[in-house]
C-alpha cells in the first residue's frame, strides 16, 4: 500500500486500493494496446464490505474514460438457483441492441443453441446439451469481443452466481490466450461448495492477478473519518470508529453516514455513540431501523427482498398488496433511508427494475428478517405476480420452490414445466430442483410416478444411482403404462449401465420383456436387451446369446425401428464374431431406409440412444465399407455440432471420425480428430467409455504414425491401463496396450497383455482379426521365444480371416505369416499379403504391406511405391524404415 488517501475521483471505499487499481491499469493497458494480444481475469477476493463493489465500479470509470465498452453483472443470494442469471445479465444488453437478423449474423450456428440459454430466442423441441450450451455462450463472447474491442467483463458477487454462468466463466477463462477481453471477478471467499466451489477455484486458477482484500488500517480509517466529518475529528473518535467497523470499508461509510445524520461532534466525548450507531446499521439494527419507517415501508422492503430482482414499484406494490401511491411514498422513504437506490445508469442491465438494495448485505438482512411463514407465502404471491405479468413457469420457479408443500396440484404442474423449459436451454440441474420440489407437494397418485419417471431421465448422465432408484420407484407404482413405461424400463437399464450394474440391467429389460404380449414394445425390449449384452466386454453374456439373436434378428424384415435394432445387432455380433463379412453387410444394410437411419434412429434420437448408429457404422468400418462407415460417422458429427451437443456425444462422434480416418490410413487427420476428442472426452471425465475410445484409438494411430514415444506419453497421461471398461471398446484395448509395450520395449509385459487379450475374446467369442488383433502381435512377439506356437496362431489368425473374407483381414493374416518366414516363402507371402491389401480401403496395412516386400524381396522399386504410400498416410515409423532400407543397400 503506497499511499492512504486515494486519488480525489476515487470513492471512500478505495482508500488503501493503490495496488489493486495499479493492477486494472496495467490490465487495461496491455487491452487497448493490441486489439491481436491475450486477454487476461483479475481476482478480486474479499468479506462482505471490503469494498469489491468499489473496484468494480471505478475499473468500469477508468475503462469507460480509456473508450472501453464495459458489460457488467451481479450475482444475488436469492437468485442462485436460476439458470444463466449472471451470463445474460452481461450479454443481454448487447444482444438485445442488435436487430434479430444481426445477432444470428454474429452467434452463426450457435445462435440456436446458445440464444435460448440467453433469452434472445425461443428454445426448440430437443432437450438442450449442457456443455453444447457452455461452448455456444463461449463462442457468443468470442464473437462480439471482435466486434466490441474493447472490452471489459465485470462480474460482481460471483460467490452467488448460478452454477451454469459458473460452468461458462469456468470454460472461458480457459480460453481467455485467445480472446482480448479483461474480465473482473469479485467474490467472497468460501460460501459456496460442490460444483459452485470448483468452479470459481478454475476461474482463480487461470487468473492474471487475484487480489485478497484487507480491511482499512487505523490510518486509513482516521483519513476517511475527517475527509467525510471534517478535519477536526479527533484521533480518539478516528480510533473508536477503526476499533467498532474493524476497517470494514462499507460498516465505515454507513457508520459516518449516521454520524452525519445524527449531528454530534466527532470528538472523544462522542465516541461512546458509534457502537450504537454502528448497530443500527447492520443485521438486527437495520431491521430496527427499518421498521422505524413504519409497516408499509417494512412490506414494500420485504417484497422487495422477495422479488430480488426486477423491482419496480408497480411488481412491489401488487406483491405488498398496497396502492401505487403508498408504495410510491414508500420507495421514497426506503431511498432516503439508504436501504434502495436507483440502478447505476453506467451499470443498468434490462430487467433491473426501477430500485436495487443499497448494498448485498441489506438485501440479505431484509430477506432474513422476513417472518418465515409470510416469506414462504410472499414467495407464493410472488409466483402469481410474475406469471401474471408475462413472465414463463421457469422465471416463477425459484419462488415456487420456496413455497411451503400442500398438495397443489397446479404447483406440482407449474414445477413440471419449468422442468421442461430449463431442459429446453441447457440447465438439467434447475429442472432436477423443480421435479424434487414437486415430489414433496406430493404429487397426485395418478401423476406421481410420471415426476419421478421425468426426474430420471433428468438424472440419468449426473446421477445414475438416484436415478435407479427414481425410476424403480416409478415402474412400481400405478401410473406408467404402454410406450411411456417400456421407455421409463429402457432409461432404468441405461442408469443401471452407467452404474455399472450391467447383469442387473439386463435381468430389468428381460423381465419386463417377459411380461408383454407379443409386438413392438416386446420385440423393442429384446433389441436393448441383447444391446446390453453386445457392448459388454465382460462374461455377462447369457449362453447362447449369438444364437437367439440370429434365430430372432431371422424373422426381422426391417419393417420397423425395434426389428431393424435387431438386424444391427445381429449384424454387429456376426463381425465381432468374425463371421462372413458379406453376411454381416447384408444384415446392415437391412436395417436402412433407402440407404438412410431410419427416422427414431438417428444420431440424436432419443429411443434409442447412440449406441445403434454407432455398432452398425462399426460393423461397415471393419468389413471394408469404409464408404458406409465414413458417411455414418460424419452424420453423427454434424448432428451433434448441429444440435450444440458438445459433450459426450462429440466427443465420441470425433473419436469415431478418426477411427475411420485410421481405417483409411490418413493417420495425420485421424490424430486431429482424436486429439480433438480426447479434449472433449476430459471435459466429461476419465474412465468412461467415451474417454477409452478416444485414449485408446489415439494411442492406436500415434503407433501406426510410428511415434511410439508419444503414444506412451499419451497412455501414461490419460491413464490408458487396465483395469479396462466394462464395455466394449473400438479397437480392442488389451490388443493396442500389448502393441504398445512391446512397440517399448517391455516384451514380456506385452506378451501377457495379448494373452490377456486372447483370453477376453475367446469368452466373448470375438474371432475377427482386425477388430481385436491380439493374435498378430502375439505371433510375431512369440517368432523367437517360441517358434511353434507363433506358426499355430498364424494358422488360426489366417483361418479366422478367411473366415471373415475381407481384404483387409486376408492381407493381415498373410502379413503375419510372411514375418515368421525365410527366403522365397516370406517373399511369396508378402508378395500375397500386398495383392489383398491393395484391394481394400486400408491405405497404412497397404503401405506396410508393400515396405516389407520391398525388403523381403529386394525391390526397390516395391521399397519406393511402399515409401509413396507411407507418406501419404503420414506413417512417419514406415517412411524411416523405408528410406534406412533404400540407404542401407539391401535392395
Amino acid at each position: 500500500m503506497t499511499q492512504v488517501r486515494p486519488t480525489p475521483a476515487a470513492s471512500a471505499s478505495l482508500w488503501e486500493r493503490d495496488e489493486e487499481l495499479a493492477a486494472v491499469e496495467r490490465a487495461l493497458d496491455t487491452l487497448c494496446a493490441d486489439e491481436s494480444s491475450s486477454g487476461s481475469l483479475l481476482v478480486l477476493r474479499g468479506e462482505a464490505g471490503l469494498g469489491k463493489t468499489a473496484l468494480l465500479s471505478e475499473t468500469r470509470r477508468i475503462a469507460e474514460a480509456r473508450g472501453c465498452t464495459v458489460w457488467s453483472a451481479r450475482g444475488s443470494e436469492t437468485l442462485s438457483s436460476v439458470p444463466f442469471n449472471v451470463v445474460r445479465q452481461l450479454l443481454q444488453p448487447a444482444l438485445l441492441s442488435l436487430m434479430p437478423e444481426e445477432a444470428r449474423e454474429y452467434l452463426g450456428d450457435w445462435y440456436d443453441i446458445a440464444g435460448p440459454a440467453l433469452g434472445i430466442t425461443d428454445p426448440g423441441e430437443r432437450q438442450a446439451d449442457p456443455q453444447g450450451v457452455c461452448d455456444g455462450l463461449v463462442a457468443a463472447v468470442r464473437r462480439l469481443a471482435r466486434r466490441d474491442w474493447p472490452l471489459v467483463l465485470l462480474i460482481d458477487d460471483a460467490h452467488w452466481a448460478d452454477q451454469e454462468t459458473l460452468r461458462w466463466l469456468a470454460a472461458f477463462a480457459e480460453r481467455l490466450d485467445d480472446l482480448n477481453v479483461l474480465v473482473v471477478v469479485a467474490r467472497r471467499p468460501g460460501e459456496v461448495s460442490g460444483d459452485s466451489a470448483r468452479h470459481l477455484d478454475a476461474v482463480a486458477a487461470t487468473g492474471s492477478s487475484v487480489a485478497n482484500l484487507s480491511a482499512l488500517t487505523p490510518e486509513a480509517t482516521a483519513g476517511l473519518t475527517r475527509a467525510t466529518l471534517g478535519a477536526h475529528a479527533d484521533a480518539p473518535f478516528c480510533r473508536e470508529v477503526w476499533a467498532v467497523t474493524g476497517g470494514n470499508p462499507y460498516e465505515t461509510v454507513e457508520l459516518l453516514a449516521k454520524v452525519q445524520d445524527s449531528e454530534f461532534e466527532p470528538t472523544e466525548s462522542a465516541a461512546g455513540e458509534l457502537r450504537a450507531l454502528n448497530r443500527s446499521a447492520r443485521g438486527g439494527g437495520l431491521v430496527a431501523r427499518l421498521e422505524t419507517l413504519g409497516i408499509e415501508a417494512t412490506r414494500f422492503a420485504w417484497a422487495a427482498a422477495i422479488l430480488g430482482t426486477g423491482i419496480s414499484v408497480d411488481l412491489v406494490a401488487e406483491l405488498a398488496t398496497m396502492s401505487l401511491d403508498d408504495a410510491v411514498r414508500c420507495a421514497d422513504l426506503l431511498r432516503t433511508a439508504r436501504i434502495l437506490t436507483e440502478p447505476d445508469p453506467a451499470g443498468v442491465q434490462p430487467d433491473d427494475g426501477e430500485l436495487q438494495f443499497v448494498h448485498p448485505l441489506i438485501a440479505t438482512a431484509v430477506y432474513n428478517s422476513i417472518p418465515d411463514a409470510l416469506r414462504t407465502a410472499m414467495h407464493g404471491i410472488a409466483a402469481r405476480v410474475v406469471t401474471d405479468n408475462g413472465h414463463s413457469a421457469a422465471v416463477a420457479a425459484r419462488h415456487l420452490l420456496e413455497v411451503h408443500p400442500d398438495s397443489d396440484e397446479e404447483l406440482v404442474e407449474q414445477l413440471r414445466e419449468a422442468a421442461r423449459e430449463h431442459l429446453a436451454v441447457g440447465a438439467p440441474d434447475a429442472a432436477r430442483r423443480c421435479l424434487e420440489r414437486a415430489l414433496v407437494e406430493p404429487p397426485l397418485p395418478e401423476v406421481h410416478a410420471r415426476v419421478l419417471y421425468e426426474l430420471g431421465c433428468v438424472t440419468l448422465l449426473s446421477a445414475p444411482a438416484t436415478t435407479v432408484d427414481h425410476l424403480q420407484t416409478a415402474l412400481a407404482m400405478p401410473g406408467l403404462e404402454g410406450d411411456e413405461r417400456v421407455d421409463a424400463v429402457h432409461r432404468l437399464s441405461q442408469a443401471l449401465l452407467h452404474n455399472d450394474q450391467l447383469e442387473e440391467a439386463v435381468r430389468t429389460v428381460e423381465a419386463e420383456a417377459a411380461r408383454q404380449p407379443a409386438g413392438p414394445a416386446k420385440l423393442r425390449l429384446q433389441a436393448v436387451q441383447f444391446m446390453w449384452e453386445g457392448i459388454h466386454a465382460g462374461e455377462a453374456t447369457s449362453p447362447g446369446r449369438s444364437a437367439r439373436l440370429a434365430d430372432l434378428a431371422g424373422t426381422c424384415t426391417g419393417r420397423d425401428n425395434s426389428e431393424r435394432a435387431l438386424l444391427i445387432l445381429r449384424g454387429f455380433d456376426a463381425m465381432a464374431r468374425g463371421e462372413n463379412s458379406e453376411e454381416v453387410v447384408e444384415l446392415c444394410d437391412r436395417a436402412l431406409v433407402n440407404g438412410r437411419l431410419a427416422p427414431g434412429l438417428g444420431w440424436t434420437d432419443p429411443e434409442w440412444g447412440l449406441e445403434l448408429p454407432m455398432m452398425l457404422a462399426s460393423s461397415y468400418a471393419y468389413t471394408d465399407r469404409l464408404d458406409r462407415a465414413e458417411t455414418l460417422y460424419h452424420e453423427g458429427l454434424r448432428a451433434y455440432e448441429s444440435a450444440g451437443w458438445s459433450g459426450g456425444h462429440l466427443a465420441l462422434a470425433h473419436a469415431y471420425v478418426g477411427l475411420a480416418h485410421r481405417r483409411r490410413g490418413r493417420l495425420r487427420e485421424a490424430e486431429a480428430s482424436l486429439r480433438k476428442s480426447l479434449a472433449l472426452a476430459e471435459r466429461v471425465g476419465r474412465r468412461l467409455p467415451l474417454h477409452w475410445s478416444a485414449t485408446c484409438n489415439l494411442v492406436d494411430t500415434l503407433l501406426a504414425r510410428g511415434h511410439v514415444d508419444q503414444a506412451w506419453q499419451v497412455a501414461e497421461e490419460y491413464g490408458f491401463a487396465p483395469p479396462y471398461p466394462s464395455t466394449i471398446v473400438l479397437p480392442d484395448p488389451r490388443s493396442v496396450r500389448g502393441r504398445l509395450l512391446l512397440a517399448v520395449g517391455r516384451t514380456k509385459d506385452g506378451i501377457n497383455e495379448l494373452e490377456a487379450a486372447e483370453k477376453a475374446a475367446a469368452v466373448r467369442g470375438h474371432h475377427n482379426p482386425v477388430l481385436v488383433p491380439w493374435t498378430v502381435d502375439l505371433a510375431r512377439a512369440l517368432a523367437n521365444e517360441d517358434p511353434a506356437r507363433a506358426a499355430r496362431l498364424a494358422t488360426d489368425v489366417r483361418r479366422h480371416a478367411e473366415r471373415f473374407g475381407t481384404d483387409t483381414a486376408i492381407g493381415e493374416a498373410l502379413r503375419c505369416a510372411a514375418a515368421l518366414e525365410t527366403g522365397q516363402r516370406a517373399v511369396r507371402l508378402a508378395e500375397q499379403a500386398v495383392t489383398y491389401l491393395e484391394a481394400s480401403p486400408c491405405q497404412y496395412e497397404h503401405a506396410a504391406a508393400r515396405v516389407e516386400y520391398g525388403i523381403a524381396a529386394r525391390s526397390s522399386a516395391e521399397l519406393r511405391r511402399g515409401l509413396t504410400l507411407a507418406r501419404s498416410c503420414g506413417a512417419d515409423g514406415l517412411v524411416a524404415q523405408a528410406e534406412a532400407a533404400l540407404l542401407s543397400g539391401v535392395v
